[in-house]
């Protein structure tokens, strides 16, 4: 049987525009520090900007690609996740640094679902325009921004999005991803 929060967790782009609580926001950062990594290096940083506390909130969204800006007007918390490139022991390459830092992301998603919040994670933004910024530098990389918020009301978004909002979304058969041998299934 699958945790609960695994089967909850989903990427909505209808957010409520209720404020999220900073002692709310601690507990899910800190289930994401709990995340394991490569040698422990712990390769995240994470960029938070929560709507009307600072200018951090305007320099996410201004990041986003016009589509996915168009449905966070009211999200109460964006945030980016940045991968340090290399390893701080020996300041080597850490090619593992992207994969660490999904892994903290997931940490992060399930702890929100506990919460009672969403998470939508999102590869449309401007790496360059973070960069600038926030000036960051060049051993750091932003990975993807995600909006952090209690589920909203689908009617605030387009037709188009409306439409597809509440729909299940299918999910491969693991009889397509998991093998004994390279594209054969793994029986269980």
């Amino acid at each position: 049987m699958l945790l609960d929060q695994i089967e909850k967790r989903w990427s909505p782009r209808a957010f409520s525009a209720t404020e999220v609580s900073k002692s709310v926001l601690e507990n899910i950062f800190l289930a994401a520090s709990r995340a394991p990594s490569s040698f422990n290096e712990q390769p995240w940083r994470f960029l938070i900007g929560p709507k009307n506390q600072d200018n951090n909130w305007q320099k996410i969204f201004d990041s986003l690609v016009p589509d996915n800006q168009s449905w966070n007007e009211n999200t109460p918390v964006l945030a980016v996740v940045v991968a340090k490139a290399t390893f701080t022991k020996n300041d080597k390459p850490n090619p593992h640094a992207w994969y660490d830092c999904g892994q903290a992301l997931g940490f992060l998603a399930l702890q929100a679902i506990q919460e009672g919040l969403y998470l939508h994670q999102m590869a449309g933004f401007d790496a360059s325009k973070l960069i600038d910024a926030f000036k960051i530098d060049s051993d750091h990389h932003p990975v993807a921004v995600f909006s952090i918020g209690y589920m909203g009301n689908k009617e605030t978004l387009s037709e188009k999005l409306q439409e597809t909002e509440f729909n299940k979304k299918d999910r491969k058969p693991i009889t397509q991803t998991v093998f004994s041998s390279w594209g054969e299934s793994f029986k269980f």
